[in-house]
């Protein structure tokens, strides 16, 4: 295989190992040097054999992924403040799978699935983003983590029911998502906390990640009025020279705030029944770069 060869081989599954590592490390600048790290190896090596190029790529990124994950364990442990995933647009484009799948990539991407993947074990982790992200044979899976068929359908069952017990069981209608995203971004705009309080569930859930780089509650808020009360004392703090724009993040409509053109806080809901179950806000400067400020 030549060196051009190898590169237009290895661009033609770059959307892939991203989308692997992302969901592995939750950052993109993570994912990022990990693809990078494969691709250096992809192109040091001869090649010369690999009949399943995706799958020999696939497997050098997600080994890549777990022992970065495993080195980033301890600093996650010292974190100030609850740690949440970096936003990752997920504007599919015309090149977007179709709505089954597309569902599938979006619900395995969403913040509060990478929240709770962050309590599996590098192992299980790998093996629930191979699988029921991307849809990997078991024996594929078993190959790239070099583990035993058995030992990985092991993993992937714990991983299930682990992810299962903690996962909102509910469904995401986009379009109501979408409608309580614009409805919350004008009531918390607005002078009273009537309008806002209106769409809050009664338990639900405010998490705040700035690492301490930036001002945030650093725990998580619970109970509607105290949530309500939290947004309107933030809404009062906006200024002229803030710009708000809505796009697609993890899966779904989410809130880019930018101050004088750079940006400063990322906010997404998770709805059900038609009101707000759990507000998701970054703000730590490090997660906020992939935000679009053209």
């Amino acid at each position: 295989m030549t060196a051009d060869a190898a590169t237009e081989v290895f661009e033609e599954h770059r959307a892939v190992l991203t989308g692997v590592a992302y969901r592995m490390l939750g950052r993109v600048a993570d994912a990022e040097d990990v693809v990078q790290e494969a691709w250096l190896r992809w192109s040091s090596t001869t090649r010369e054999g690999t009949r399943e190029p995706r799958a020999f790529l696939v497997r050098i990124t997600t080994r890549l992924a777990i022992d970065r994950l495993r080195r980033l364990r301890s600093r996650r442990e010292s974190y100030v403040g609850p740690w949440l995933p970096e936003p990752m647009a997920t504007d599919f484009g015309p090149a977007a799978p179709d709505a089954a799948d597309q569902a599938v990539l979006a619900d395995s991407v969403s913040l509060a699935v990478l929240v709770v993947l962050e309590s599996l074990s590098p192992l299980e982790r790998a093996v629930f983003v191979l699988r029921e992200a991307f849809g990997f044979p078991y024996a594929e899976i078993a190959t790239a983590l070099d583990r035993t068929e058995a030992a990985v359908r092991q993993l992937a069952g714990r991983a299930r029911r682990h992810v299962d017990e903690r996962k909102p069981r509910y469904d995401v209608d986009p379009a109501e998502r979408r409608d309580l995203t614009d409805r919350f971004l004008a009531a918390a705009s607005g002078d009273g906390i009537e309008q806002l309080m209106a769409l809050l569930a009664p338990d639900v859930r405010l998490v705040s990640d700035a690492g301490g780089k930036a001002k945030a509650a650093r725990r998580i808020i619970e109970t509607a009025d105290k949530v309500g009360r939290f947004l309107v004392a933030v809404a009062q703090e906006v200024g002229p020279d803030w710009d708000v724009r809505i796009a697609e993040f993890n899966g779904g409509p989410a809130v880019a705030c930018f101050v004088s053109g750079k940006p400063d806080t990322f906010f997404q809901l998770d709805v059900r029944g038609g009101a707000i179950q759990c507000i998701y806000i970054v703000r730590n400067p490090d997660k906020l770069a992939g935000l679009d400020a053209r």
